[in-house]
């Protein structure tokens, strides 16, 4: 008996949706750039913005002391990493590679933002009259889903080890 190999443990579909969801990512941000004014919400709902800013460091604004261009060496190191971890991978583990194309679009996307800009757009912001969760991207969202993804993989897997 075969095992099922996933989707996203083939180059070509990982690769085409890789290139898909930044350029997704890339165009939402080009619009935020034309329409959505600067550090002003424009309210969507009652706990959700769009709010425009640049973020000079990493998620939520960590490491925004830092020079640039160790940010970007950073997430360069990061992609390269999530590759190695993706070729290493089983074919059969289908949330893992989904992760994982989701984490590489997703830090391409930030990575452009920062190569052209030396900074990225943020736009989505979580709120109440109280509270406010740091100001996101479709990237960061990208990103978060795919560390998800691998961790439902993991106990996924996890649950198949038990007798």
């Amino acid at each position: 008996m075969s095992e099922r190999v996933a989707l996203f443990s083939r180059p070509l579909p990982i690769a085409v949706f890789i290139i898909l969801a930044v350029v997704l990512d890339q165009l939402v941000k080009v619009a935020v750039e034309m329409w959505l004014p600067f550090g002003e919400d424009v309210a969507l709902l009652p706990v959700l913005a769009l709010h425009r800013i640049y973020n000079y460091g990493v998620a939520f604004s960590m490491l925004d002391h830092m020079e640039g261009w160790f940010i970007v060496g950073m997430r360069l190191i990061v992609v390269a990493f999530v590759l190695w971890l993706w070729r290493r991978t089983p074919g059969d583990r289908t949330f893992a590679h989904f992760g994982y194309a989701m984490i590489i679009a997703g830090a391409i996307g930030n990575l452009i933002d920062r190569l052209l800009f030396g900074y990225v757009i943020d736009y989505i912001r979580f709120h109440t009259e109280t509270w406010s969760f740091a100001v996101f991207n479709l990237a960061d969202s990208f990103i978060t889903i795919g560390a998800g993804a691998i961790i439902l993989d993991e106990l996924l897997q996890s649950k198949k080890k038990v007798p």
